[in-house]
């Protein structure tokens, strides 16, 4: 049985006392919610890692991209990102490797850390053809067999991308028309043979493997928007109805899944949108990239996610994927994985903060660090801080004689009106 299929009949899996002792909640709470579907915890049996859980009462996961590129293969390099990655806080770890020999580096990835591992298994079919177009669906749904075997947590697949979904990119009304790189495999591949979608098609053969290895499906966001311009439009939100349809139909078949979202996002437009998404996918776990507030800030766009992941974490939203300094530029490096990962978990907390289940649990954590604070009590707070290492630097790189930072000295604040305090007592 899945997991799913075990909670419905009332059963508290270990994984299940597992996440709810993680997140200090009841264990049956957590059981009803993977029942209903609006908590996931995906925990492919094959694979021996840490289950996180995802949605209602979770705290907000983060998640880390990494894999190589056709122009960039070095499997060390994303081994270490990997590893850096799991180090700074990342909950999950998704290979979107499309070069090099995608088995080897996939595996080697998954043994590098004990992290939840997703990947997109159409990168691989597409790997298998000279084309992106000549690609069968039998090699789609073989290469989704083959990662569930591998013992891969959850695939991305982008089944709401469909016949209908195609009609508003063909009404030319985006700027930048389809940014997902799943997304354009499979619109590229339906115009091109002609035919629908073979993972919203046979949609039933994709649950029927995801039963069979009790792996988790994340229903990728193809159209999702690419630029402010293009936010909310009709592409999106057709794409999300349908996505809607599909976790019901997920639900009923005992598999667990989560919808991805956008993407770029003006700020006024993201509780609409998320709010939006969990109506339409009956309040399914929401997956979001992002989103990134504005389009003119390369070079900082884990700084646009962050901003756009705390807003959407506050009204809903309960996984966020990291964008890193590289986003729209480069394939990132280890620093910007590091940079990515920290600011991704700044969002998340932030967000925490905000939200039911987890505001106590998320505020006690600043309270400490505003007690260590005041007692300048500074091993407390790199031990408390989300980068200690990093505190730790900066305030080494800037020799004081005092007991305070170096930006005030015997004038800190914090001594001063405790000098007053001691004196008037």
């Amino acid at each position: 049985m899945t997991l799913m299929e075990d909670a419905k009949k009332g059963i508290i899996t270990p994984r299940i006392q597992e996440v709810a002792k993680k997140e200090g909640i009841d264990p049956d709470l957590v059981r009803s919610c993977v029942a209903k579907g609006i908590i996931a915890i995906p925990d492919n049996p094959s694979r021996d890692s840490r289950p996180i859980g995802i949605g209602r009462y979770m705290s907000t996961k983060v998640n880390a991209n990494i894999g190589t590129s056709r122009d960039y293969i070095n499997v060390e390099d994303e081994i270490e990102k990997a590893r850096t990655a799991e180090k700074f806080g990342a909950d999950a770890l998704m290979d979107l490797s499309t070069g090099g020999d995608l088995d080897t580096i996939r595996s080697r990835i998954m043994k590098a850390v004990h992290i939840t591992i997703g990947s997109v298994p159409i990168y691989q079919a597409a790997s298998s053809r000279k084309a992106v177009v000549d690609m069968t669906s039998d090699d789609m749904f073989n290469a989704v067999r083959k990662h569930a075997k591998d013992g891969v947590d959850f695939v991305t697949v982008h089944a709401g991308v469909n016949l209908s979904s195609l009609e508003w990119i063909k009404k030319g009304e985006r700027i930048t028309e389809v940014v997902s790189r799943g997304g354009a495999f499979t619109l590229a591949w339906m115009l091109h043979n002609q035919e629908d979608n073979p993972f919203y098609t046979e949609y039933d053969y994709l649950l029927e493997i995801a039963y069979e290895h009790d792996m988790a499906v994340s229903l990728g966001d193809g159209m999702r928007p690419g630029c402010i311009h293009d936010a909310s439009d009709g592409a999106m939100f057709t794409e999300i109805v349908t996505l809607g349809e599909l976790v019901k139909r997920a639900r009923a078949a005992n598999v667990q899944s989560f919808v991805e979202g956008p993407g770029h996002v003006p700020v006024n437009d993201i509780e609409a949108c998320v709010k939006t998404m969990k109506s339409l996918c009956l309040d399914a776990p929401v997956y979001l990239l992002g989103p990134l507030v504005t389009d003119i800030a390369p070079g900082y766009d884990h700084i646009t996610g962050a901003i756009g992941g705390t807003l959407a974490g506050m009204y809903g939203a309960d996984f966020l994927c990291m964008t890193t300094p590289s986003e729209h530029l480069a394939l990132p490096t280890v620093s910007d994985i590091r940079e990515g990962t920290i600011v991704t978990k700044i969002a998340a907390h932030a967000a925490d903060i905000t939200k039911e289940g987890q505001r106590e649990r998320a505020r006690a954590m600043d309270d400490r660090m505003s007690h260590a604070r005041h007692r300048l009590d500074w091993e407390e707070q790199y031990r408390l801080a989300i980068d200690g290492e990093r505190a730790r630097t900066i305030r080494g790189s800037r020799v004081t004689g005092s007991d305070a930072c170096s930006m005030c000295g015997d004038l800190c604040a914090l001594k001063i009106v405790k000098k007053a305090l001691s004196k008037e007592k």
